[in-house]
């Protein structure tokens, strides 16, 4: 990777802030193409002086992605939207922005394509966000025949948005509750392994044109994730299984009442906790699919949560228990 060019959109994000650490090292001029201004500075710590460059970008913005794009060796699209709020929404986010980046970049003669999309992407879904990942991957191979795409189960890892965000509420509340009685599957990979895989796929030729879809060794329910994640934090709470009529109902019902105060201060309102269309994701395993491929043709060996959990969950640690 010396010497060339490497374009990451979205790389101020949780995966990117990985990705840039990891890729730093190979000698790689590095762009990190974000709208966000966070984390931007940190990233740029990561490198040698003058080896990462921010490139101020929204992928709703032709001319933005392709002076991001010029000139670079690969692109990497990271972006991505937990759920929907204001103009960024799921279809100009995950399938008008990676066509977009893909269409400049087949233009633009760049050699390798990484589009990172989700387990679960399906143009036919009932979910609009896998539906919309789904739609992506679609426009990305349309223009750029050999697009390589990562499919990451649940990813977690320091700044993740699952086992914090469940550690946190494990503080307060007296119970959590088990969205379709906690019976979906999930199969969480490391950030890092992620990280991995992608710098393998710019590395390697054999990558183009693949679909990869990654998944940790375990293998686990909602309700197993709940119980890792108290064991780890040393807390004890009642797991409530809720129907799914009823999450969605109060999915349905939480978006309505964020949807004014995120219109008057959007930067203000604070994520919703479950949202609708999280709900019907959730009527889906989130595992790899049987014969797909996957760390293994990467050469990678993931990382077990049990390993990595208790090292960012500690400061949700039962202080009560710590001091026994």
């Amino acid at each position: 990777m010396a010497k060339k060019i490497v374009t990451i959109f979205g790389g101020s994000g949780f995966i990117g802030r990985y990705l840039v650490r990891a890729l730093a090292p190979t000698g790689a001029a590095i762009r990190i193409a974000s709208r966000s201004k966070n984390h931007t500075s940190l990233c740029k710590s990561m490198g040698e002086v003058g080896q990462i460059a921010i490139f101020p970008c929204n992928v709703r913005d032709s001319q933005g992605v392709q002076e991001a794009i010029s000139g670079s060796s690969a692109v990497v699209n990271l972006t991505g939207i937990l759920y929907q709020r204001g103009r960024q929404t799921f279809d100009e986010i995950h399938s008008k922005g990676p066509a977009c980046m893909a269409s400049i970049a087949a233009d633009a003669g760049v050699e390798t394509f990484v589009h990172v999309s989700a387990i679960g992407a399906n143009p036919e879904s009932k979910s609009l966000y896998s539906k919309s990942k789904g739609v992506g991957e679609a426009a990305v191979h349309q223009v750029f025949k050999d697009a390589t795409i990562i499919r990451p189960s649940l990813v977690f890892g320091p700044e993740d948005d699952f086992f914090n965000r469940f550690a946190a509420y494990a503080q307060f509340l007296p119970a959590l509750p088990l969205i379709g009685g906690g019976n979906t599957k999930f199969q969480p990979v490391y950030v890092c392994d992620v990280a991995q895989s992608i710098i393998w796929s710019l590395q390697n030729k054999e990558a183009r044109g693949q679909i990869f879809e990654l998944g940790g060794p375990r293998v686990a329910t909602f309700r197993e994730l709940m119980e890792l994640l108290l064991a780890t934090t040393a807390r004890r709470r009642l797991l409530v299984p809720v129907p799914f009529w009823l999450s969605a109902l109060g999915g349905d019902l939480t978006e309505r009442l964020l949807a004014l105060p995120a219109r008057v201060i959007p930067a203000l309102t604070p994520a919703p906790p479950i949202t609708l269309d999280q709900v019907r994701l959730m009527r889906e395993d989130n595992i790899v699919s049987r014969g797909s491929l996957g760390f293994v043709d990467m050469g990678i060996s993931p990382v077990s949560m049990e390993t990595v959990l208790p090292s960012y969950l500690k400061r949700f640690h039962n202080r009560k228990v710590a001091s026994r």
